[in-house]
């Protein structure tokens, strides 16, 4: 099932962007207040079906995203949280750090001449 709705969701999201990009853009500041209706087709313009069919597939896109999260949240809910787990984890002292510019120990068995 959790496939079925992925391959769906991915169509929609597929033909969605292409019914956007399919789109007329309208330029300008003045179309926000109600301008640009000299264009050729009126203000409505001739995208009437276009406008539909993305209306359409948004809807679409909307509920495959909410089913697939209903079907697969389930899941998650059902593991244990790690916060809830008792073992305890070993922690070992860090190593000495190695000092700048010292590059032999000195054991004392040197003879000294």
């Amino acid at each position: 099932m959790d496939t079925l709705v992925i391959v769906i969701h991915v169509l929609a999201c597929i033909f969605l962007i292409g019914a956007v990009m399919l789109q007329s853009g309208h330029e300008g500041m003045g179309v926000i207040f109600g301008g640009g209706s000299s264009t050729m087709f009126g203000s409505s313009g001739a995208g009437g079906l276009l406008v539909k069919v993305t209306a359409g597939l948004a809807t679409v896109f909307l509920v495959t995203s909410l089913g697939y999260n209903i079907l697969s949240g389930n899941k998650v809910a059902d593991e244990d949280s790690i916060m809830l787990q008792s073992d305890t984890v070993e922690t070992t002292a860090p190593a000495e750090p190695v000092k700048p510019g010292i590059t032999f120990q000195d054991t004392g068995d040197a003879k000294s001449e």
